[in-house]
C-alpha cells in the first residue's frame, strides 16, 4: 500500500513537517525490511509510527500481533478504517507519542518479549534509543530505520569520527547489524538524505558486563563531554569529584594513555575505566 496512493484515495492531506513525517512508498523495500527483520508468526511487535499503514498491514499478516503507535490522530483514524476494510484484526492502534508510551502497559501475553520496528523521525532517534535501552528487559530485538548519519554513529568503530557516547552505550546493550540502505526516493515526501535499517539484538549484548552500569554511563558521557580534549582534560571538566591522581591511577591500571581522545577507546577500555573508577576512593 503506497503512501501516495492512500493519500489520493482518502482525500487532501499533507505530511506534517513538525512531526518529521516521511512515508515509505516502495512495496519492495517494505517487504525486504519485514523479511530481514526475521520476526516469527507468533511474534508480538511494537511498531513506532504506524503512519498510513504501509508497514503495519503486511507486518500484521506475518506476525502474531502488532501494537501500532502513531502520534498523528488523523492518521490513526485513516489507518483504523483501512484495517477494517482489509479485515485485519491483529493490530492494536494507539494514538500516542512513542516517547510517552509505557511498554509495561501494552497487553503483551505474559512471558512474551516484544520485537520493535519503525521508521524513526530524526528528532526522536536518540531519546527513543534511550527509552529502548531502559526497556531492554521487555524487548528481544528492534529493527529501526534511521537517517544515515544516525546509523553511522550507531555502527561506528573506535577511531571513527562518528564514534561517540551513543555508539558505546547502544553497542554495550545490543549487537548491531546494518540490514538495508534505503534511498530518498523510497519515501514520500522525498527527504534530502539516505536512510539505513539497523537491527539491534538485545539478546546478544556485549559479552563483558559492567560492575555498575550507572558508573559506565557517567564515564562514557564524561569522556565524550569535551571530545576535542584529551581524556584526562575531558574527565577533569566533567567528573569533578575525582582527583587527577585518581584518574591517572585508573588510566594506568587500564593501560590507557591519558593523552588519548575518547573516540580512540574501545568498549572494553570504557568498561575497565568504569570498573577502576567505581572501586577507587
Amino acid at each position: 500500500m503506497a503512501a501516495e496512493r492512500v493519500l489520493r484515495k482518502r482525500g487532501p492531506w499533507r505530511p506534517k513537517k513538525r512531526l518529521g513525517q516521511h512515508f515509505l512508498r516502495q512495496e519492495g523495500i517494505i517487504h525486504e525490511i519485514i523479511s530481514r527483520a526475521g520476526f516469527s508468526a507468533t511474534s508480538q511487535i511494537l511498531e513506532v509510527g504506524a503512519g498510513l499503514g504501509a508497514l503495519t498491514i503486511p507486518l500484521a499478516r506475518s506476525v502474531g500481533h502488532v501494537y501500532a503507535v502513531e502520534k498523528d490522530s488523523s492518521l490513526v483514524e485513516r489507518l483504523a478504517r483501512e484495517l477494517l476494510r482489509k479485515g485485519i484484526h491483529n493490530v492494536t492502534l494507539q494514538n500516542q507519542d512513542i516517547l510517552k508510551t509505557d511498554f509495561g502497559e501494552l497487553p503483551v501475553p505474559c512471558g512474551e518479549r516484544l520485537g520493535v520496528i519503525g521508521n524513526l523521525p530524526y528528532n526522536i532517534s536518540s531519546p527513543f534509543l534511550e527509552k529502548l535501552i531502559g526497556n531492554r528487559s521487555r524487548v528481544f530485538k528492534a529493527v529501526l530505520m534511521f537517517q544515515m548519519e544516525v546509523a553511522r554513529r550507531l555502527t561506528a568503530s573506535p577511531g571513527n569520527r562518528d564514534y561517540g557516547a551513543l555508539t558505546v552505550m547502544v553497542q554495550y546493550h545490543a549487537s548491531l547489524t546494518p540490514l538495508l540502505e534505503v534511498s530518498p526516493e523510497a519515501f514520500y515526501p522525498v527527504p534530502k538524505v539516505k536512510s539505513m535499517v539497523v537491527a539491534l539484538d538485545f539478546e546478544r549484548p556485549h559479552p563483558r558486563r559492567a560492575n555498575d552500569e550507572e558508573t559506565l554511563k557517567r564515564v562514557v558521557r564524561g569522556a565524550f563531554a569535551h571530545r576535542r580534549k584529551t581524556l584526562l582534560n575531558s574527565f577533569r571538566g566533567s567528573l569533578h569529584a575525582l582527583s587527577t591522581e585518581t584518574l591517572l591511577e585508573a588510566f594506568g591500571a587500564c593501560r590507557i594513555d591519558p593523552r588519548q581522545r575518547a573516540e580512540t577507546l574501545s568498549l572494553d577500555d570504557f568498561l575497565c575505566l568504569s570498573s577502576r573508577l567505581a572501586s577507587l576512593p
